[in-house]
């Protein structure tokens, strides 16, 4: 309890944003020593009265390695319900970048072999953010090490958050004008690149042959803000 606690603290202090609790907030977090208590074993109640492990209700910082961190927090719900809620945030604490590369009109996409569905994708290009690191110099960067090559323009499409249910997590998203394409970093999982004119990978979005959310957000920001073209009609 104390180590999760202590380093929940610490979390709390260095990024308050995460913790606020709005006048209207739906959720509240519980700071108060005997609400904690309390919300702890409401969900432990609940845990045990479905047969699930008790030790789940456990509060504080529940993991952290060089990547993410994940919290579970100790909440009041809307009617006074006490419980937990479990949230995922960047170690970092700086939001990732999205490029959308774009050579003489074409969209360049990757075909980047991930881990986590066991399959290769087409995707955008991608990274961590870095604390401390400007997000457009952080885009830039990530764009030479995946394809070998410095933006000449790039065009700052704005946030999105990951996943508002379960993430602090937020990414920018940005065009990125490239003069040419360079090699791919294969170490990475990368094994090509593939050049798209903007309606056919709108047409691969609208088929199901990119899912990818962080591509599918940055095509739709850059062609709805007419970006690409041929833009929206």
């Amino acid at each position: 309890m104390t180590d999760r606690w202590s380093e929940y603290a610490e979390l709390r202090r260095k990024h308050p944003e995460h913790f606020a609790n709005p006048p209207d907030a739906a959720v509240e977090i519980l700071t108060d020593p005997a609400e904690v208590r309390a919300a702890e074993q409401a969900k432990a109640d609940l845990l045990r009265s479905n047969g699930l492990p008790t030790e789940w209700s456990a509060t504080g910082v529940v993991h952290q390695d060089e990547y993410g961190i994940l919290v579970r927090d100790p909440v009041r719900f809307t009617g006074g319900r006490l419980g937990t809620y479990v949230r995922s945030m960047p170690a970092s604490g700086a939001d990732g970048v999205v490029l959308l590369p774009v050579l003489d009109g074409a969209v360049i996409l990757v075909e980047h072999f991930r881990h986590a569905t066991r399959r290769w994708h087409l995707e955008a290009p991608r990274g961590f953010g870095e604390a401390g690191v400007p997000a457009e110099e952080k885009a830039a960067r990530e764009l030479r090490e995946e394809i070998g090559v410095a933006p000449t323009r790039l065009v700052d499409l704005g946030e999105m958050h990951v996943d508002t249910g379960t993430a602090t997590d937020a990414v920018r998203l940005f065009l990125a004008e490239i003069p040419e394409v360079g090699a791919v970093e294969a170490a990475e999982g990368i094994r090509s690149t593939v050049a798209y004119p903007p309606e056919r990978v709108g047409e691969l979005i609208r088929d199901g042959l990119v899912t990818d959310s962080f591509t599918i957000a940055a095509w739709t920001r850059a062609w709805l803000r007419g970006l690409l073209t041929p833009g929206p009609a």
